[in-house]
């Protein structure tokens, strides 16, 4: 036990990410769980006092000019671009991503070639995709065919107009293969759409490199964006000319305050906009995107296999054999930013281990989930929540 305890004090010492604690609002709780609800970055709270006194406050109705709260979706979603791979003017930002899932579904039918009238949607995605996926498929008259990711390739056929996938799994944490599932899509003349709520901001995605059509994701997770922070949607530049996003508002046409009733719609990724944007969460959000500058997706990524395979080492040597099963992939290329484990008892497991200062979450019915996230994580906390795991399933 002391020789991890010593492992994980000369890595964190060595860490060179390790500065970028100091930016987030921690407290002495090991906080796994940035999977569902990123840390708060310090400088946040004074940033918005400036958007709630002086914007808001004080120039009111000006500061859609004066302060830019127009033209927020779109710069920050050239903000957020360069951590999932994308150029300028491909992102925008705003909506849940549930809605903006909808959007992709629909808008990536109407680009699919015609006579194409099936939808494939992972079967193990967020239930929230399938829902939306479901009633997309019933407004357009296709036919949803649930496959499992690694099936995709023998299940698309003639018939696919897009595929609906997850990048990584999010209750198992397994990192799905975007590069081939999308080369494959196109091989059978379908189009790929993914979700990246558990991926961006935590590893590599390269959207524009590999091909994606669209994608959607959130921004309260790895991004630190804050609860219910607006989402983004990636149209990639090729398909935005012919882009007909299903919820066509007034801040998407070319010509908003003309205020006519044919909708004539902009050019490029605003095309991806509604309503008016939600500018308080939309400006938390952009002030939280101040800890990635001068950081490199690459070095996140390669700290977060390195904490994750130090927790599985820490879990192995410290928790009696049998009690937990790790169900996250041990190859890298197989896994996410997170661990879970398969537990008898998960959630007394899991409520127990709150108690006592190590914050993960619960998949019902047995699954422990412990979100890294290597901004403020460090190797010191992947060791003690394993210890205190191991002293919680002793009992």
């Amino acid at each position: 036990m002391s020789d991890l305890r010593e492992r994980a004090e000369a890595l964190d010492t060595a860490d060179e990410l390790a500065a970028h604690r100091g930016m987030f609002a921690l407290d002495d709780t090991v906080y796994l769980d940035g999977n569902s609800l990123g840390a708060l970055p310090a400088h946040v709270p004074d940033r918005m006092r400036d958007v709630l006194t002086r914007q808001w406050g004080e120039l009111r109705i000006r500061s859609w000019d004066e302060s830019g709260w127009w033209t927020a979706p779109e710069r920050i979603g050239d903000r957020i671009a360069p951590l999932v791979g994308a150029g300028p003017g491909r992102i925008v930002v705003g909506d849940s991503t549930s809605v903006n899932v909808f959007k992709a579904v629909v808008a990536a039918s109407r680009l699919a070639a015609g006579g194409r009238d099936e939808i494939l949607v992972d079967a193990t995605t967020f239930p929230t995709d399938g829902y939306i996926a479901a009633s997309a498929a019933r407004m357009t008259g296709h036919r949803l065919v649930p496959v499992a990711p690694a099936d995709v390739p023998d299940a698309l056929g003639p018939r696919t107009a897009l595929v609906l996938l997850n990048h990584v799994d999010y209750r198992t944490g397994r990192l799905h293969d975007l590069p081939g599932l999308t080369a494959a899509a196109h091989a059978a003349g379908a189009l790929a759409v993914w979700d990246l709520c558990h991926s961006a901001g935590a590893l590599p995605v390269g959207l524009d490199a590999h091909g994606v059509d669209l994608a959607v994701g959130c921004t309260y997770k790895y991004l630190n964006g804050g609860p219910g922070s607006p989402a983004f949607l990636y149209v990639a530049e090729r398909h935005q000319a012919a882009f007909d996003s299903p919820l066509p508002g007034w801040t998407s046409h070319a010509d908003p305050f003309a205020m006519t009733p044919g909708y004539t719609p902009a050019e490029g990724s605003v095309r991806g906009r509604v309503g008016t944007p939600d500018i308080l969460s939309m400006l938390a959000l952009e002030a939280s995107l101040d800890v990635w500058d001068g950081v490199r997706v690459d070095t996140v990524r390669a700290k977060s296999l390195a904490l994750t395979d130090f927790f599985l080492e820490c879990v192995a040597a410290y928790v009696p054999a049998g009690r937990v099963v790790p169900v996250t992939p041990f190859a890298h290329a197989e896994r996410g930013s997170q661990v879970s484990l398969r537990c008898e008892d998960a959630p007394a497991v899991m409520a127990e281990l709150i108690a006592r200062g190590v914050v993960g979450d619960l998949r019902r019915p047995d699954i422990l989930r412990f979100g890294f996230t290597p901004l403020y994580v460090g190797f010191a906390d992947a060791e003690r929540a394993a210890r205190v795991l191991a002293e919680v399933v002793a009992v």
